[in-house]
């Protein structure tokens, strides 16, 4: 099954970053956050995947291409120009990376991406939100309701520390803890090729008119994740982010 990553917004909140690369290339512990999200897939079994390209799309093409040589040792024959790489750690992964242009909207980029997923059920996500969702739970929630569409919905973080009074004494405080109420669209997907036809072209954005379609058609159903989850929108978001990883306890590690 292919995992498809939209990887080609511009992602201005964090500009201070992605003046120079885009979104899903800001590191967390020194790696890209796209790599964490492709670890995750990987580690349940699913290391076929076809990204999305945009903003910066040289940056991630790069990357990936220079990601054997980069993470073994090398010798180098500077007299036939021969590079032999020893130590190997490269994952056993395909990767396709499809230019979907710059200005293309997230529904046009999954549309665009139609010729290279095949006529089967795949898996969809941003570049930007890590979780600690089983998959394997997810793909067969899918599988049992047999409907086109599954998201995942998550209760994000609160902004905030919550406080619980008792007339005016504080009887309960909270720093920053998972809302409690409402769930949002938390994105990885699990998809048929049907929802290709709810997506008119380049200027559809998928979060509304072809999600707002498929569940007025019935064809929507969300697979509550009420655990680990947050997305990389802001520099509060990476430095929180950063700040987990390095405390050795990151929730969506779930590889070895």
């Amino acid at each position: 099954m292919k995992v498809a990553i939209l990887a080609g917004g511009v992602g201005t909140r964090l500009a201070e970053e992605t003046e120079i690369k885009p979104k899903p290339m800001v590191e967390i512990g020194g790696r890209p956050i796209l790599w964490h999200i492709m670890m995750h897939y990987a580690h349940y079994g699913f290391k076929d995947f076809v990204i999305a390209l945009g903003y910066k799309g040289e940056v991630i093409k790069k990357y990936i291409v220079d990601y054997c040589s980069l993470n073994s040792n090398l010798t180098v024959n500077l007299r036939t120009g021969v590079v032999a790489m020893n130590g190997n750690l490269a994952p056993d992964w395909t990767i396709e990376l499809i230019d979907t242009g710059i200005p293309t909207l997230t529904g046009g980029r999954i549309k665009r991406l139609a010729p290279y997923l095949g006529n089967e059920t795949f898996m969809l996500t941003w570049g930007d939100g890590v979780s600690n969702v089983d998959l394997h739970r997810l793909l067969a929630f899918h599988r049992a309701h047999g409907k086109l569409a599954t998201l995942t919905a998550v209760r994000p973080p609160a902004r905030f520390g919550h406080l619980a009074f008792d007339g005016d004494q504080v009887v309960q405080f909270t720093e920053k803890p998972q809302t409690s109420e409402g769930w949002i669209n938390g994105a990885f997907f699990v998809l048929e090729p049907g929802v290709f036809d709810y997506i008119e072209g380049d200027d559809t954005q998928w979060e509304r008119e072809p999600l707002e379609r498929l569940a007025c058609d019935g064809q929507l159903m969300a697979y509550r994740h009420d655990s680990f989850w947050q997305c990389m929108d802001t520099l509060r978001d990476k430095r929180l982010l950063e700040t987990i990883w390095q405390n050795g306890n990151a929730p969506w590690k779930v590889w070895e």
